[in-house]
């Protein structure tokens, strides 16, 4: 959750910002000139939102609009026929996400086991504050980028630009074009949808792109990281049970966990769901070795019926289960370093019968769903890991980067690669969002121009066309609405 200090923080900080513009704007000495230098900066404050606007980027944007125009032209062509597929898509692709909302809810399936496309984001709560700067900076790209959109295919269709500008809501950032909308009103139904279609366009253009760089970042850092080798532990949790004296170290690389292969941080993760899917492999140790290590034990059940072997208190003796040929199920306490740090892993005693040494297959007594983890990270000894897979996936942070030299940072991989995919996820939602045909949203003024564009000559009336606008926006507001809601509850609530 987002610490208390900071919601105070922002509270208060807007509060302070609304009261210091109130009684300026209400000193009769202050007001005028206060005022002035508002409008001369371009700025406007309201409760919990300050704007600004300039010019100083019109000659800028000009500038592009009458680039190419025959490119210009086939672009924004392109963009209209994605926003009005784009428009239709994204309705399907919200009542799909209403439905898998409302049947997770039925079979209450926790919220974090969802699949759903379309997810409600709460900085806190299922985004990490940590993560909090990624966010809002993908959010201001996207927002720039969108307008961008809208601003460039204005021109390129002879509506006057006014201005660009940025905004904050909350702590959330956007950004707008100011375009001149008698102009805006007086070019075709074709030309307006060109222009309204641009963000979304930009928007899907974006997320395309950021996914090739991301594809492309093992080739595009190659002469600084190389790839490949194991995953590298970047962060370890401190007090988490990865760490400590035999734990994982910052820049540590993983070439293997429990006999399976890592070549990435894709493959350490598979590898951990695989570990906690499969049953607790053994390991082959040496019978003469197995009756020098043994300890004295006094055999008991838990209450999840597992075994026990070893005492309570012992941090480093683990109760181990094998057969030999005369007995089945027997119960060893062995100290787990001692016994299984470099031993072959196997399932059965015919796996340890490779060497001429006689040798058995002992598997950890362990409570259900807990795990023996022998972590490889060469040149030190094997750490092992007593618990849940999930908790050491969630105790390390890795890289598939290595680093070349010395003096690289570990973590600038890590922070392109997040970025990355921040702009992917959140340029495509503006694209899906922005273009359902919803109030206030582009989608109500794609969704206007198209219908004056397609059916004039079928609905004569104009009357007529807005009232199937209306019941449409209307339609798909409620659907938007619902799902914002249902996400939210589902977050925040459940």
């Amino acid at each position: 959750m987002i610490p208390v200090s900071v919601v105070l923080l922002v509270v208060g900080g807007w509060c302070i910002i609304y009261l210091t513009d109130t009684i300026i704007k209400s000193s009769g000495k202050l007001k005028t000139s206060y005022e002035d230098w508002l409008i001369s900066h371009g700025l406007s404050i309201s409760p919990f939102h300050v704007r600004w606007q300039t010019t100083v980027f019109n000659r800028m944007f000009f500038k592009w609009g009458c680039w190419k125009p025959r490119f210009l032209y086939m672009w924004f062509n392109l963009g209209m026929v994605f926003g009005v597929i784009a428009m239709f898509g994204s309705v399907l692709l919200l009542m799909r996400t209403l439905h898998q909302t409302l049947a997770q809810m039925i079979a209450d399936v926790p919220a974090g086991q969802s699949d759903r496309l379309l997810q409600v984001v709460v900085p806190g709560v299922n985004l990490p504050v940590s993560q909090l700067a990624y966010f809002f900076f993908a959010i201001l790209i996207s927002g720039v980028i969108h307008e961008i959109g809208h601003g460039v295919a204005a021109i390129r269709e002879q509506v006057r630009f006014n201005g660009f500008g940025i905004f904050i809501f909350i702590v959330y950032p956007g950004a707008f074009v100011d375009l001149f909308t008698n102009h805006l009103q007086l070019v075709s139904p074709v030309q307006q949808l060109r222009i309204f279609c641009a963000g979304v366009w930009h928007n899907f253009v974006l997320g395309a792109a950021t996914l090739v760089v991301l594809f492309l970042l093992p080739l595009l850092l190659y002469p600084l990281y190389s790839t490949g080798l194991g995953a590298l532990v970047t962060e370890v949790v401190e007090d988490s049970p990865a760490s400590g004296p035999k734990g994982l170290f910052v820049g540590d690389l993983v070439p293997a966990v429990q006999g399976c292969a890592v070549h990435s941080v894709e493959d350490w993760h598979t590898c951990l769901q695989e570990i906690a899917e499969k049953l607790q492999p053994g390991y082959c140790v040496n019978e003469a070795k197995l009756k020098q290590l043994s300890a004295p034990t006094r055999v008991y059940r838990r209450l999840d019926g597992t075994v026990e072997c070893c005492s309570n208190n012992s941090l480093t003796d683990i109760c181990f289960s094998y057969s030999n040929n005369v007995e089945n199920h027997l119960f060893v306490c062995l100290p787990a370093r001692k016994a299984v740090a470099s031993s072959e892993i196997c399932q059965t005693n015919m796996d340890c019968q490779r060497e001429f040494v006689p040798s058995l297959c002992v598997k950890p007594s362990l409570e259900n769903y807990t795990r023996l983890i022998r972590v490889q990270h060469p040149p030190a000894e094997a750490m092992l890991f007593v618990g849940y897979p999930a908790h050491l996936e969630y105790g390390v942070s890795m890289s598939s980067f290595v680093p070349r030299y010395s003096f690289l940072n570990l973590d600038l991989p890590v922070i392109l690669e997040t970025f990355c995919k921040y702009v992917i996820s959140l340029s495509g939602a503006l694209a899906v969002v922005n273009a359902v045909p919803c109030f206030a949203l582009d989608g109500q003024w794609m969704l206007n121009s198209f219908l004056e564009a397609t059916v004039s000559s079928i609905v004569l009336e104009k009357h007529n066309r807005e009232l199937v606008g209306f019941l449409i926006l209307l339609a798909g507001s409620s659907l938007l609405a619902a799902n914002v809601v249902l996400g939210l509850w589902m977050v925040t609530a459940r």
